[in-house]
């Protein structure tokens, strides 16, 4: 019966094993003995550069529908069910998607409006909804304190009150999201304001403006998805799927083309770049537009980090959307790249442009204004190490304890350190932050904008600054936790509660913070 399955129970690794593993990895030991010792075995170097038949149309998700209450409130609806698709035709693979059988319909909303969103469970087990990068209520965050169980529903509902940005939905329940999302269970959340639209930016969704969700998967010879191997960083597929369609390609008519990139991937960190090495010409990362464009050679994505960028073509050309990642740009020791995607190579996305071409009106040298915070206001101050056996601060996650206590409407210096030779990263829920620095060094100008999700290379400190501005919740809490979606499984994830001054949270309170 589709959506009904075994599963083993979750791996958790024994601190001192896996340290000493990976000690001798960072050592420079043989790196599959090394994993061999504590059970994680990951696939080598692989590329499909030149080996992808570019045979099949994009599929766009299509725009969720929607309606208007009375009250002026945005509804829509997703069902998560469980169904097949045939990403090869004729070989039928067991799924999951939002009111489809893979991925789900892409929200689209305007700053300033309030939403609902109804949620049924048609699934066999229960799940969640998170609303990745949304600024938004505690209550309503879809994290794993709000489970919804198989066939019954839950309704968030909340003000838009952020920036223009390419945000995403996926499930959150605790020790199950990287095998809820790779079963497909994801969508994108667009959002829209008077400043964006102002700047003449390509618009027209699915034609000049187009979502690209890039997953890694592995499939059987005959085209049925099957189980990926696992490295240290997760679940590794030996192929790409983009909007659920294997060796995809897009025809365009216009002569710029926005593409929204997301990595839904579970483990897996891309390199995005063109074919002819022109630069990809990149316009916003997870928390909306830059200052201005920034011409690169690659743009690094890791899970749940997106990224909006520009594409010019000239009449009748072809050129592929590639990823490739080595072990400089993922910041690991060779050994460690080899085993865990950091040296892989993809053809991910064929783009056709047609014989004829629409005009596009020039890109505003100045994409709009992102006022600093001033470290003068900083109130808090804390620290996160991200440990090699799936703890942040030497603890797993606890459902029933809050790590950090957060003050409304304060600014805060997140200080979080990978002191390992691994790789992880690190989303906090709830705000969009700045990295104020890398090292001790300024970031590069793609990493100078609004983020809420990023790589953290190894051996690296990187300083977070968030403002917490509001929804004050003393019951529930928000999380900040690893997006190597294994990581977070085995309790790489800690829980902060945002409370007015002089109030405490409900659930026992950790004492991680430094005044």
């Amino acid at each position: 019966m589709p959506g009904t399955r075994l599963r083993p129970p979750p791996l958790r690794r024994p601190r001192a094993v896996l340290g000493t593993a990976l000690s001798a990895v960072a050592a420079g030991g043989l790196v599959a003995i090394a994993f061999a010792g504590c059970g994680v075995v990951g696939p080598g170097p692989l590329s499909t550069v030149g080996k992808v038949d570019f045979d099949t149309p994009l599929a766009i998700p299509p725009l969720a529908e929607s309606t208007v209450d009375a009250d002026g409130t945005r509804v829509f609806s997703l069902d998560a069910q469980a169904g097949t698709t045939e990403f090869t035709p004729g070989e039928p693979s067991t799924t999951w998607g939002f009111n489809g059988a893979y991925l789900g319909p892409t929200l689209v909303a305007e700053r300033g409006q309030r939403v609902r969103v109804d949620i049924e469970n048609s699934l066999e087990e229960p799940t969640t909804v998170h609303w990745h990068g949304m600024h938004l209520p505690a209550e309503m965050d879809g994290g794993p304190h709000q489970m919804v169980a198989p066939e019954a529903s839950w309704s968030p509902e909340w003000d838009i009150d952020q920036p223009a940005a390419t945000l995403w939905y996926h499930p959150h329940p605790h020790g199950e999201t990287e095998d809820h999302v790779a079963k497909g269970l994801a969508g994108m959340f667009i959002l829209h304001d008077e400043h964006e639209r102002s700047l003449g930016l390509p618009s027209e969704y699915g034609v000049d403006d187009v979502p690209v969700i890039v997953q890694d998967s592995g499939f059987s010879a005959d085209g049925e998805q099957e189980s990926k191997q696992r490295g240290y960083a997760g679940g590794l597929g030996d192929e790409l799927i983009v909007n659920g369609t294997r060796g995809p390609y897009l025809d365009v008519s216009d002569e710029l083309v926005r593409l929204r990139l997301l990595n839904a991937s579970t483990a897996r960190t891309y390199a995005f770049t063109w074919s002819d090495a022109r630069p990809m010409e990149l316009i916003a990362t997870d928390g909306g537009l830059l200052e201005a464009s920034v011409s690169l050679d690659h743009v690094r994505l890791s899970p749940g980090e997106r990224a909006e960028v520009l594409l010019r073509v000239t009449p009748g050309e072809r050129v592929v959307l590639q990823s490739k990642m080595t072990a400089e740009i993922a910041g690991l020791v060779g050994p460690v790249a080899d085993t865990n995607g950091g040296s892989d190579a993809f053809d991910v996305l064929e783009v056709r442009a047609a014989a004829a071409l629409d005009p596009a009106r020039p890109v505003p040298a100045a994409l709009g204004t992102i006022d600093d915070f001033d470290p003068a206001e900083v109130a808090t101050t804390r620290q996160f190490e991200l440990g090699d056996s799936f703890e942040i601060n030497g603890e797993a996650m606890d459902m029933g304890r809050i790590d950090e206590t957060v003050t409304v409407d304060t600014l805060e210096r997140w200080i979080v350190e990978n002191p390992n030779a691994v790789p992880h990263s690190f989303h906090v829920h709830d705000v969009q932050f700045r990295i104020a620095s890398i090292d001790g060094a300024a970031p590069p100008p793609e990493l100078a904008g609004w983020k809420d999700t990023i790589f953290t290379e190894p051996e690296t400190k990187y300083e977070l600054l968030m403002r917490f501005e509001d929804y004050a919740d003393t019951d529930t809490p928000y999380m900040y936790h690893c997006h190597l979606l294994w990581h977070e499984d085995q309790g790489m994830m800690g829980q902060f509660a945002v409370v007015e001054p002089g109030q405490r949270a409900t659930m026992t309170e950790g004492t991680h913070h430094e005044h």
